[in-house]
């Protein structure tokens, strides 16, 4: 039969999991932080989940498409100028 450990945990900056032993404050044995300081994490509304559904879809729908380099440009620049000078001789 197993034993009452207390509260189970899951600490919030290591992800320790640990029990809390029944004591007065759940310290992680790992890193030592406090589980009543961890920071409170608000469920999105409906309308903020829309939204972030929406946006993910905009970016998949239309992919970047990278700008050409300047390095690019001066190269295709470099190379029609020697054939520019062959047609005038």
């Amino acid at each position: 039969m197993a034993r009452d450990l207390g509260n189970k945990h899951v600490c919030f900056k290591c992800t320790t999991k640990f029990y809390d032993l029944k004591k007065p404050g759940p310290i992680c044995p790992k890193c030592g932080a406090d589980q009543r300081d961890a920071p409170v994490v608000k469920p999105q509304t409906a309308a903020q989940r829309r939204a972030a559904a929406a946006e993910a879809k905009a970016a998949d729908e239309e992919p970047e498409i990278p700008a050409p380099s300047d390095e690019d440009a001066e190269d295709d620049d470099a190379e029609e100028e020697p054939a520019a000078a062959e047609d005038d001789a």
